[in-house]
């Protein structure tokens, strides 16, 4: 049997005719940018995340830039990030003209710790992005205590996290903004591109729209040097549509992982995700397995027709993009180990069972091959 990593249709097929009645509904408004579907999603989003305003923006990586940008962060800032994460993370701050400053993670977890923040803040950091990477919610209110007192803000990269919570709030209002991405692999995918900001300041809020459409919120009235980044009707009437599903995908994410946990527990050489700890809930955005020969069984599941993915290879310290900052392999022992070891396997809402149970038997005679 062929087990791809992901297939996107069955998520299209199981949402049969509701997307395509949307889309036609769209084709038919004759509105197909910042019109009234956004609208409704914006306010659906925000009552999800439980925040006051929500801004629809063109990707993840503009939603966090933009975000940074209302601030006033830029030449001469520091911005404190993970030193594991996609690297649209760290550009989102070189854009501004700020500097990334690279923290190791909790090695169970894969989020930055609230002591390891606290400690590399400086008098030129002016704020934390912590990423809930892989569905699980990094600790923002441990992060928030530690930074009491200092002008320090909090933006939360929630691009892999939609419904994650903490001590019961959903990520995208326990900092002081939250920028999200829709890319269509997420736990709530457009089809297409598309990406948000979550926050309780109605003043940031306005200047993030202004931000990302010219400038302007009367047309050809340009009141700051904005640029073009919006969510088109179609991406936003799409999107309403699988929020209203969101939180059964979300339980077969949850029940597709329960399964791996299950069936891998005793496989030799294999270490499977750790939940965290306390009252943080993740939602499984992918699912990662460890093994020291990494590569190897990559290969050996490849030949048997189960897809695989490494989610990062090379960590953005590593990265020729950011030689000039100096780092070296070593500088952040968790994050150069997880890129070295991880392997991601297929996994989704809709990956049956018998599937599962043929990647597993897969995954058990590579690494006994290899043990």
């Amino acid at each position: 049997m062929i087990v791809p990593f992901l297939d996107l249709r069955r998520d299209v097929d199981y949402l049969g005719t509701e997307l395509l009645d949307a889309a036609e509904r769209v084709i038919r408004s004759g509105s197909y940018v910042l019109g009234q579907e956004g609208v409704l999603f914006e306010q659906e989003f925000a009552s999800f995340t439980r925040t006051e305003n929500c801004v629809t923006v063109g990707n993840g990586l503009h939603a966090l830039e933009l975000v940074l940008r209302s601030w006033g962060i830029g030449d001469g800032d520091e911005v404190l990030v993970p030193a594991n994460t996609f690297i649209a993370t760290w550009l989102a701050v070189s854009a501004c003209g700020a500097i990334p400053v690279p923290i190791d993670p909790d090695p169970r977890t894969l989020t930055i710790e609230a002591r390891d923040v606290a400690a590399r803040v400086t008098g030129d950091t002016a704020a934390a992005i912590p990423v809930h990477l892989f569905g699980v919610p990094s600790d923002v209110p441990a992060i928030r205590s530690s930074l009491e007192g200092r002008s320090v803000r909090i933006l939360e990269d929630a691009a892999q996290a939609h419904g994650a919570s903490v001590e019961g709030a959903p990520v995208g209002g326990l900092g002081d903004a939250a920028a999200f991405s829709f890319y269509p692999s997420k736990n709530l995918g457009a089809l297409g591109d598309g990406g948000a900001v979550t926050t309780n300041d109605s003043g940031m809020a306005e200047s993030v729209r202004l931000l990302r459409n010219y400038g302007s919120s009367i047309k050809y009235h340009h009141e700051i040097k904005g640029g073009n980044s919006r969510l088109d009707e179609l991406q936003a009437a799409l999107l309403r549509v699988k929020l209203s599903h969101v939180e059964e995908s979300t339980r077969l994410r949850a029940e597709c992982a329960r399964r791996y946990l299950e069936l891998l527990t005793d496989v030799p050489g294999v270490s499977v995700p750790v939940a965290p700890s306390g009252d943080r809930s993740q939602v499984w955005y992918v699912f990662n397995i460890r093994h020291e020969r990494r590569d190897e069984l990559q290969s050996m599941l490849a030949r048997e027709g189960i897809g695989t993915i490494i989610y990062y290879p090379e960590p953005p310290h590593l990265s020729p993009a950011y030689a000039e900052l100096g780092y070296a392999r070593g500088d952040f022992p968790v994050a150069e180990e997880f890129a070295d070891k991880s392997l991601a396997l297929p996994f989704g809402p809709h990956l049956r069972v018998d599937e599962q149970e043929t990647v597993v038997n897969s995954v058990r005679r590579a690494a006994l091959a290899l043990s």
